[in-house]
Formats: C-alpha cells, sequence, structure tokens
C-alpha cells in the first residue's frame, strides 16, 4: 500500500494541491482502520456515495457549498439534510417548514427558502430540480386530499408552480412527483420515525440524465 501511495503521488505531472489532499485524506483514513495483520474479508456492500468523495473543483460540489451556505443563512440546520446520491444532490426537507399538517399550501415563512433554493438552480443551468412529496402511513381521507397520493403529489406541485409563479427557473428545468407513504425512510413505528417520513425532497440532477431521473 505504501508503494502504490508514493506511485500515486509521483503519477502528478503537476502538482494538485486539492487532489494531493484528497488522496492523503483516503490514505491517512484506510492506514488509520488497520490493527497489526488485519485482513481484508470480501464482501458485497457498496459504500454509501458521499460529499467528501465528489470532486471539490465540481459543479455539485459548488451547489452543495451553496445549499450549506443558505442553511445556515436562514438557521434551518436542524429541519433539513443534503446529501449525495448516484443521481445527483438531495435537500430533504421536513414538512413541517413547508406546510401545515395535512396541507398543500407553502407556509409563508417557507417562500424565502424556496426562493434561495430556485436561485441556486438558476446559476446552475446545467442542473434541473426534480420536487418530490412524501407522507407517513397516517390515513388522510378529505374533501380536497382522498389519500396521501393526493397530498404528497399537490405539495411537490405547489412547490413547481410557486418557483414558476416567481418565474425563477424554466419550466423545463422542473419536474414534480407524488409518492404518497410509499417511500418512507423509516418504520411508521413511531411519531419520530413517522415524523421522518414525512418530508419533501428536491433533487438536483444534470440534465443529461433526465430520463433515468424520470
Amino acid at each position: 500500500m505504501m508503494l502504490c501511495f508514493f506511485i500515486l503521488l509521483c503519477s502528478y505531472s503537476v502538482t494538485d494541491k486539492s487532489k494531493l489532499v484528497r488522496a492523503a485524506r483516503s490514505f491517512s483514513t484506510v492506514v488509520h482502520g488497520f490493527n497489526g495483520g488485519q485482513r481484508f474479508e470480501s464482501g458485497e456492500v457498496v459504500l454509501p456515495i458521499a460529499p467528501d468523495m465528489v470532486n471539490i473543483d465540481s459543479e455539485l460540489a459548488g451547489i452543495y457549498t451553496n445549499i450549506q451556505e443558505m442553511t445556515r443563512d436562514l438557521g434551518m440546520e436542524n429541519g433539513i439534510k443534503v446529501s449525495v446520491s448516484e443521481k445527483g444532490l438531495i435537500l430533504q426537507l421536513s414538512d413541517r417548514i413547508l406546510f401545515e399538517a395535512g396541507q398543500a399550501d407553502i407556509l409563508p415563512a417557507a417562500r424565502r427558502l424556496l426562493e434561495h433554493v430556485g436561485t441556486i438552480v438558476a446559476n446552475h443551468p446545467s442542473y434541473s430540480l426534480r420536487i418530490e412529496g412524501h407522507t407517513d402511513n397516517a390515513p388522510i381521507r378529505t374533501s380536497r386530499f382522498p389519500s396521501n397520493w393526493e397530498l404528497s403529489t399537490s405539495r411537490a406541485v405547489n412547490v413547481v408552480r410557486y418557483l414558476l409563479d416567481k418565474r425563477i427557473i424554466a419550466a423545463d428545468r422542473l419536474m414534480a412527483a407524488g409518492f404518497g407513504e410509499y417511500k418512507p425512510l423509516f418504520p411508521n413505528d413511531t411519531p419520530e420515525n413517522r415524523a421522518g417520513n414525512r418530508r419533501v425532497e428536491l433533487l438536483f440532477f444534470r440534465n443529461e440524465i433526465k430520463k433515468v431521473v424520470q
């Protein structure tokens, strides 16, 4: 491993500080995990994609940084989660940030957040945005929302409509989808888990993978 590491360092014809730092950090992490003669075991588990795996000079990393700065500026670190998947960057919002319980009308306090998100997307024209609505499994039967399908879809559509009404993002760069209770993050067995499943996810993805996202 030491030999491979130094070959890697010598392979750079032009010194790139950021690449060297990432290589050194990765090597340090691996070496730190060994404990005298420990062996690798075969397995099939795939490591999850993490922000550190994104090139710090990439456009996606720039969006990630902008989102983090936005959440700090708005004081919403606790209600917002940012992650990276194979499709793109995911901004996960607790439903209570955007809506009243069982409703799909955007709260006035959430409009500034959505405008910030829209501006970030507008500044990166090679990326589009898909808004997904998710609920827990508690049934809802109202004249407006006969089921969680209608509630989750209406929430996603209303976010898209708001961004369009504000003329922040072009319509061909926006998508909306409602999944009801059928893509939970947690078992719906406690109030905390159900609250975690009630969410709106904003997926930032490159325009050329739109068919995959759809």
